[in-house]
């Protein structure tokens, strides 16, 4: 009470009990553990996904240098644009364009790999695809000889 009989107002600072912090302070910290292992897992996935389509574009490259021995071992020298198309099939390619000249042959052919694409939810099936340009000419012993070229884009439909 105070002087004048009136009940003083009395200014208390309160610590919250051990518990009462532990019961506060857990599920924030299962919270930040639980966020960190996501974004590991994102992490590594993501990791995974990249070196599964990396790997599904070299197969990419050695599928257009398959094609091109195929090609070189076509008979008569300049096989005709269904012939191209069959082995560009076989190969796992798709004929973009087909370009004979007297001397040489130019096909642009889209080759695809597949790859397992990971996420949170499960496994898809992706395909990756490059598109590279085959020159085929007769070589100075009259043999063919096949350049392969990474193209940037398939933009030739």
């Amino acid at each position: 009470m105070s002087n004048n009989g009136t009940v003083a107002q009395q200014s208390r600072v309160t610590v919250p009990s051990p518990g009462c912090l532990a019961a506060i302070m857990v599920p924030i910290v299962a919270v930040l553990i639980a966020v960190s292992v996501l974004m590991v897992m994102h992490y590594r996935q993501e990791r995974a996904n990249e070196r599964n389509k990396a790997e599904a574009l070299e197969r990419t490259a050695d599928s257009a240098h398959s094609y091109a021995r195929d090609m070189v071992a076509a008979p008569n020298g300049t096989p005709g644009q269904e012939v191209v198309r069959g082995i560009a099939e076989r190969h796992d390619g798709r004929l973009l364009s087909y370009a004979r000249s007297e001397d040489s042959l130019t096909t642009t052919v889209r080759f695809f790999g597949e790859y397992e694409d990971t996420n949170m939810f499960g496994v898809s099936h992706s395909r990756a695809y490059h598109c590279y340009s085959i020159v085929l000419r007769k070589g100075a012993e009259g043999a063919p000889q096949a350049r392969t070229s990474p193209l940037e884009e398939c933009n030739v439909i």
